[in-house]
């Protein structure tokens, strides 16, 4: 996991980003328990309740869930969870402004396809 500190994106949002990267990459399975507050509070120097409000972000989307006493495992159905909220996030921060920059431009949606099939890597 890469953190950053001096980003302008708060580091508990960090954490349960990072969080959300591994299960979605397969890292931590469904079932799995990930690592605890202390030990990423640990490697990444910062303070254990940012890493648990980072978690409780996740707990509260469903993600995660906690065992009293055992610590957080990844919830079954979190990858879907984590597609549906980022394929969200994408329409929202990529797809309708890149929309509104193409009609004000004038290009067609014909016209919008073929360039992102021209620009397919």
């Amino acid at each position: 996991m890469d953190l950053h500190i001096t980003n302008e994106i708060p580091i508990f949002l960090q954490i349960a980003s990072l969080l959300e990267d591994e299960i979605i990459t397969g890292a931590y399975a469904q079932g799995t328990q990930i690592p605890s507050t202390t030990e990423i509070s640990m490697g990444y120097k910062i303070n254990p309740a940012t890493v648990l409000k980072g978690m409780n972000l996740l707990v509260d989307e469903g993600v995660i869930y906690k065992k009293r006493g055992v610590g957080m495992f990844v919830a079954d159905g979190a990858v879907e969870l984590i597609r549906d909220k980022r394929r969200a996030q994408f329409a929202d921060k990529y797809i309708r402004p890149m929309l509104d920059e193409a009609r004000k431009i004038g290009l067609s949606v014909a016209e919008l396809k073929d360039l992102i099939k021209e620009s397919d890597i």
